[in-house]
Formats: C-alpha cells, structure tokens, sequence
C-alpha cells in the first residue's frame, strides 16, 4: 500500500482528521526508545508533537541501518508524525526558546534525569510557573525518592533488575535477555497512558499536573502480574511463579517438519485434540475436566500433546487445529513477518516515500478510531527541519495574542 500523497505537511483543512487527540501540543525532550515510544503513541493519535533535539541529535538516529547518517529505520518508525526542532539547551538562547514553546504546550515529556532537569531550569516548578496547566511527566529509571533514584537506567539494566532476565533464562540457570527492547517499549507505553490520563483530568478540571514513570517499578509491575504466585499472599503459601508458564512446558511445538505454536486451553480443546488423535484415555489418566487437576498435571500433558504433534506435518496440524477450533498459528520470524497474510490484508507495513530517505517501510498506528482515524501524515523528520517554522509560528501566536490583549 503506498501513502506517498500523505507525506507533506498538512493544511489546515487536514488537522481535523488527524486522530483523537487534535489540537493537543506536546513538547518531546525524550530521545533513544522509550520517550519516543511514548510520544509516538500521542503523535500517531493526532497530538503536535514537537521532538526538541540538540545540535547532535537523538541518539537512536545512528542505532540500527539506515540509507544516511542520522536516519536509521529504528529512528525513523518512533519518530513519524512529529516535527524536529534543534535548540542547544546549554544555552541561554536555547533555553528562552524553549519556554517560549512551553507557553503554548499542553504537555512536556522527558526521560533525562530529573535533577539535571531542575539544572537547566527546567524542571516542573520552573515550567509550571511559564504554564500552570501543563501536564509535565518525567520518565525516570528508578521512582524518585526510592534508594536507587537518579541512578542510569537503560533497557537491559532494567530487565535484569526488573526479574525478566531471571525469568528469560530459568530453564538453564544462566539470565538471559529477550532480543527485544522490551522494558523500553512498554514504559513507554505506560507513559503515553499516564499522558493521557492527565490530560483527560486537564479537560475536565483545567489542571494541569506533575507525572512519574519509573521505568523500574513499571518492569516489576508488569513481571510479577502473574508471577507474585504463592507470595501474594500472608504468610507466603508458595514461592513466586505462575507454574503454568515455569513448569508447564509452554513452548514451540515439535511437528514433523518444524514448529507450530499451539495451545489448547479449555477443557473443550484438550478433549477435541486427545479425541481427534485417538488419546481420550489421557482424558481421565490426567483428569483433564477438572482445571485445578489438569494444571498439576499440566507438564506431563504437555509431553503426550508433544509426542503426538512430532508425529505429522505442520500443513497437517495446522489444518486439523483450524477445523477444531484449537488455538494455532505458524511460527514467523523478523525475515518473514512482513508476509503474513493477515498483516498484508490489514496494510500493517506500508510503503512510504521519505523526502530524504526514498522509498521506506512504516509500520501504521495500529488502534483503529472509527470517528477519529489515526494516520502516517509526516514522516520522521531530519534533525531540526521544523525549527525555523515552529519558532516563528510560536512568536506570531504570541505577539497576536500581546495584540489582541491591546
């Protein structure tokens, strides 16, 4: 699917259709993944996002490949919809700028270090004294005020700490990373909801408000959901961990000519698979009705499904798990992703014509509005090519608004 006509600058008359949240600005002072995640979320919605950079740049401009310098496609698939401005906050003439922006922003987001925030005069206190009712929100690595606040905290130092890379590699007993930014992506999706919930309180009340995203307590939240196990409880009735996921042999599923992944849940599915391939005996040896019974019994179950599926195709399993309705699907890799007949009928990865860059792959907003349709409207911009237009825009709503105050 090509959008090429969707790549310039928007008039005026095209604002509307942006998405749900038209007409909110956003100051964006994060960079790498996850305040860009975050601010990506609010672009693609509809927001102004205003990606203020320095001179060098973000930094994820060089991380991964790209066609030039400062355009990798990482950079350029959390960065679409937004303008780049470049201001060297080590200035005095940088930082004016940048308060002059604030007065017209609905929001200011950051993931630098909080105290170097407050240095720069530009932490909450200072901002809120330009605009009361902004919604500031700080995306921190450990919650301020905890014994480990203010420390550096990049994606994989958060997933060891978090439990995820214990988790990642228990089988083997040696920690292991998943090879994704996870803990990134989703306190970046944690600090777009924050964002929104704000701003939700701002439209109703008219305050504006201080927000923190630890990006630690984020990790462990989301971790320990279901592995708080016999530990959510006084005294501890067990240890932590969802033994369903531990012990229960959750994996890849042998067939006779690769993998599928394949999970029959109920008690419905487990009967129709033992049934279809002529196992129902395991539906009483292993109390298969009962749950409470069949998740005790959940590993060595999972040992009979396996010695039965390495016995046929993937084509034949496939198949026969669609005509039961069991829960199936073919195991696709980065490579291949993008063929995926149902990603290719929905227009997930679309392509795109960048100004500088050429023809690229965009992956679009995936929430689907029916009255407020998100869209890829811009492309990620190069380092400070909104500056001049931003800045001027910003004065003449200014001094028009000086004028009319007259």
């Amino acid at each position: 699917m090509t959008e090429t006509d969707s790549m310039t600058s928007p008039s005026k008359s095209e604002i509307p259709n942006r998405g749900p949240l038209t007409g909110i600005r956003v100051l964006d002072l994060t960079a790498v993944v996850l305040g860009p995640m975050a601010t990506q979320v609010l672009a693609d919605y509809g927001a102004d996002v205003i990606k203020i950079e320095s001179p060098q740049g973000d930094l994820m401009r060089a991380n991964g490949m790209g066609r030039s310098t400062g355009m990798s496609s990482t950079f350029m698939n959390i960065n679409r919809n937004k303008s780049s401005v470049c201001l060297d906050l080590k200035t005095d003439e940088g930082k004016n700028q940048l308060r002059r922006l604030i007065l017209d922003c609905d929001v200011l987001v950051h993931n630098i270090r909080v105290k170097a925030m407050d240095r720069l005069g530009l932490g909450y206190d200072d901002v809120a004294k330009i605009n009361p009712g902004i919604v500031y929100c700080a995306a921190t690595g450990f919650g301020e005020g905890g014994t480990h606040s203010g420390q550096p905290a990049f994606d994989d130092i958060i997933q060891g700490a978090c439990g995820l890379a214990h988790l990642v590699g228990h089988e083997t007993g040696v920690p292991e990373y998943p090879p994704t930014l996870l803990a990134d992506k989703i306190a970046g999706l944690a600090t777009a909801n924050a964002i929104l919930g704000a701003l939700v309180h701002k439209m109703r009340s008219g305050e504006g408000q201080y927000i923190e995203v630890p990006m630690f307590e984020t990790m462990v939240a989301f971790t320990m959901t279901e592995h708080l196990g016999g530990q959510g409880f006084i005294p501890p009735i067990g240890d932590a961990g969802y033994a369903r996921l531990l012990k229960g042999g959750r994996k890849p599923t042998p067939t006779k000519d690769g993998y599928i992944s394949l999970l029959p849940y109920t008690e419905h599915h487990w009967h129709a698979f033992f049934h279809h391939f002529g196992r129902g005996d395991f539906i009483d040896q292993f109390n298969i009705s009962d749950r409470v019974e069949r998740n005790k019994n959940i590993q060595a179950i999972y040992a009979e499904l396996r010695a039965i599926t390495v016995n046929y195709t993937t084509e034949d399993l496939m198949r026969t798990c669609r005509e039961l309705d069991i829960p199936v699907s073919e195991i696709y890799s980065i490579h291949n992703i993008q063929s995926h007949p149902h990603l290719q009928s929905t227009h997930l990865f679309q392509t795109l014509t960048h100004p500088t860059e050429g023809e690229i792959v965009s992956i679009r907003p995936t929430a689907l509005f029916a009255r407020t349709p998100t869209r890829i409207f811009k492309p990620a911009p190069n380092i400070g090519e909104d500056t001049e237009r931003v800045l001027e825009a910003s004065q003449n709503k200014q001094k028009a608004k000086l004028d009319s105050e007259d």
